[in-house]
């Protein structure tokens, strides 16, 4: 740290100043000298340092000035304070005012050393923890959502307003569409970031596992509980409890997830009290619970608790024009997992042919098939001719527009006017529904239907 670090030593006597340079500069410190107090504010506003070294008596601006300007600039730039024996009691204040350390004069230099190194080391730390937590908050925030189609425009917005509160949130959306990433956004964008997220898929664990798992369990509740189990919700406790594919939750655990969101009470199984926990439950499902309420397969009780706010997760191919940005932050991610690959770029022609498919299976399917493109391909673009093999099974259809460009390249003006051509026959002849799904204006298809001498009816 000390060959990269800068240090600004403060002091009104000049010979004190020369005194530090040259021994710090020795150690591979990097030290500009301030011949007062005012010349040092000037300086920490020119420059950005590490460490500060100030005395603390200085005429007419003194190391306290120093010590409040070193702070509103940089508040985590420590500041090591220097002072006469007498002036012990103002160092100290100085400390409680955020100053690092002080030492007295005379001082030994291996005082000043240890010092520095060890101020050196918290501002790194500090910058270290900072850094991981925004890191934390990009894979689970907002920056881990990746587009800029009007849909996620609008969820943005929402999944803002939200956060902020503690109400039960219902993400809906397909399978592979990203709920998880939506229920993690709301927590790290809002009050209980510093919390635990914690997730459970509720159709993965069976009946009774599903409910030890999310309520815990006390020693000897049931024949294999040879220990104490908290549960998930103590283990949320203050912050959120994600629960994905809510509408497959046993009605006998929607009856005791009932509880816990009407009262913040936990049971373990097989205890005999209650347990007070603040959780914010963010339930998922792809399914339609509505119907299922009138199916009697989900508690209407229930569903009205969760459903306080819903947020939509558009499916993919309501959003083709977020495809590209997708491909490129998926590329970039299987890269870093496996940086032997070749793979650099895909074609334009790839990207059109990705953009024009049905992605049933959402993000997930094209962040899978990227993936698997970048660890099996040779070469440093990917183009059409790599792209078919790994393409869904669906496509190989002869009525697909793309069955023809798969099988070798035609012109792009004749593969966009096909495919907006099969968009609308998909929509039943509604030209603004499918110009509304392939994000461009109704006047475009009946352009090109003029051009080609072929308006559809």
């Amino acid at each position: 740290m000390s060959s990269r670090a800068r240090v600004l030593v403060v002091d009104d006597h000049v010979e004190m100043g020369q005194m530090l340079r040259e021994p710090l500069t020795d150690d591979g410190y990097k030290v500009d000298i301030a011949t007062g107090g005012a010349d040092a504010i000037a300086q920490l506003r020119a420059r950005v340092y590490d460490a500060v070294l100030c005395d603390l008596r200085m005429q007419d601006v003194d190391g306290f000035d120093v010590l409040d300007a070193a702070r509103k600039l940089d508040p985590d730039l420590p500041v090591v304070m220097m002072t006469a024996f007498g002036g012990v009691e103002s160092a100290v204040e100085a400390m409680k005012r955020g100053a690092f350390h002080y030492f007295t004069k005379p001082f030994r230099l291996d005082e000043v050393r240890l010092s520095l190194e060890r101020a050196l080391e918290q501002r790194r730390l500090r910058t270290e923890h900072r850094t991981l937590k925004q890191q934390a908050a990009d894979r689970g925030g907002l920056g881990a959502l990746v587009g800029s189609s009007a849909a996620m425009r609008d969820l943005y917005a929402l999944i803002e307003r939200v956060a902020w509160s503690s109400a039960p949130v219902l993400v809906r959306g397909e399978s592979g569409s990203g709920k998880e990433l939506v229920a993690r956004a709301l927590h790290f964008e809002g009050t209980r970031r510093a919390g635990p997220f914690v997730a459970v898929n509720c159709t993965a664990l069976p009946h009774a596992l599903l409910e030890s798992e999310l309520f815990g369990h006390v020693k000897g509740a049931f024949t294999g509980a040879t220990t104490a189990r908290r549960g998930l919700f103590v283990e949320a406790d203050g912050g959120t409890l994600f629960l994905d594919e809510i509408g497959d939750m046993a009605s006998e655990l929607q009856a005791r997830l009932l509880r816990v969101l009407e009262d913040g009470e936990v049971r373990a199984v097989g205890a005999d009290g209650t347990r007070t926990v603040d959780v914010r439950v963010v339930a998922a499902t792809h399914q339609d619970l509505e119907t299922r309420v009138k199916e009697g397969r989900f508690r209407a009780d229930v569903f009205y608790r969760l459903n306080v706010v819903t947020l939509r997760l558009p499916p993919l191919r309501e959003r083709r024009e977020d495809i590209p940005a997708l491909i490129e932050h998926f590329l970039q991610q299987a890269k870093a997992r496996n940086p032997r690959s070749t793979v650099q770029r895909f074609s334009p022609e790839t990207l059109a042919a990705l953009g024009a498919l049905p992605w049933a299976g959402n993000v997930r399917e094209l962040e899978n098939l990227v993936q698997r493109l970048v660890v099996l391909g040779s070469t440093e673009v990917v183009d059409l001719p790599q792209l078919r093999p790994h393409l869904p099974s669906d496509t190989s259809q002869e009525n697909h527009p793309l069955a023809a460009a798969l099988r070798t390249i035609v012109p792009l003006r004749q593969l966009e006017t096909e495919y907006i051509a099969w968009a609308v026959a998909r929509c039943g002849g509604n030209k603004t529904k499918a110009a509304e799904l392939l994000g461009i204006d109704v006047s475009t298809i009946h352009r090109r239907e003029r051009a080609e001498g072929n308006p559809q009816r």
